[in-house]
């Protein structure tokens, strides 16, 4: 028995193909690059350190650990709610249409969730800085408040970013007639964003506020 190729069926095979989206990929790829950054960031600290351990372990006494953890911990649950609105934007649910509580909840109310933690925790490391500066440690005062700085001040301006592309995928939403297969892959790639730079913060906290 001889089977027969048609243009027919033999476009009908290329659409069953699954192939992965470029969007995503070329942000996992990008990611990639973000990683070997924060690698850079990472090994000059850790360079710096290993100069100065005497001075490392006199300025880690201004940190405050417990304000930082706090902190921490509601940049951890923004990850949480932002899965919480991929999970909906994979329903195609941009947003509540019952009101039933967080329940049901879309994409758009997960993520104003999402944009308030962040935005409470980039306003919490702006409190922290201004009351080390008061404390005598500005960035100019030696290499440990450099270090600092420059590493959680670069993560704290990845966040911003993050909090930009929330709004632009909100305003997405809104600006749609249709909530489709692109905004969802949009709200995804966003997510994969975030979670990176959750993680990254959670590496910091560990090296700056408990590797003393």
């Amino acid at each position: 028995m001889v089977c027969v190729t048609t243009p027919a069926t033999f476009n009908q095979a290329l659409r069953t193909v699954k192939r992965p989206d470029p969007v995503a990929v070329g942000t996992i790829v990008w990611l990639g690059s973000e990683v070997m950054f924060f690698a850079g960031l990472f090994a000059i600290y850790f360079t710096l350190r290993s100069t100065s351990p005497g001075l490392w372990a006199e300025m880690t006494q201004h940190l405050n650990v417990p304000y930082a953890a706090v902190n921490t911990i509601i940049l951890v649950l923004s990850s949480v709610t932002c899965q919480m609105g991929v999970f909906a934007a994979e329903r195609f649910q941009p947003y509540s249409v019952r009101k039933r509580g967080p329940l049901g909840w879309g994409m758009v109310e997960w993520f104003f969730l999402t944009f308030a933690m962040g935005a409470i925790f980039v306003s919490g490391q702006v409190w922290e800085y201004a009351q080390l500066v008061t404390e005598g440690m500005p960035i100019s005062a030696n290499a440990y408040a450099s270090a600092f700085y420059l590493t959680t001040g670069f993560h704290a301006l990845h966040v911003t970013g993050g909090l930009i592309a929330f709004l632009l995928v909100i305003g997405r939403a809104y600006a749609v007639k249709n909530f489709g297969r692109k905004e969802m892959t949009t709200s995804i790639v966003v997510s994969y964003y975030w979670h990176f730079v959750d993680v990254v913060w959670i590496a910091l906290f560990l090296v700056i506020y408990f590797l003393k």
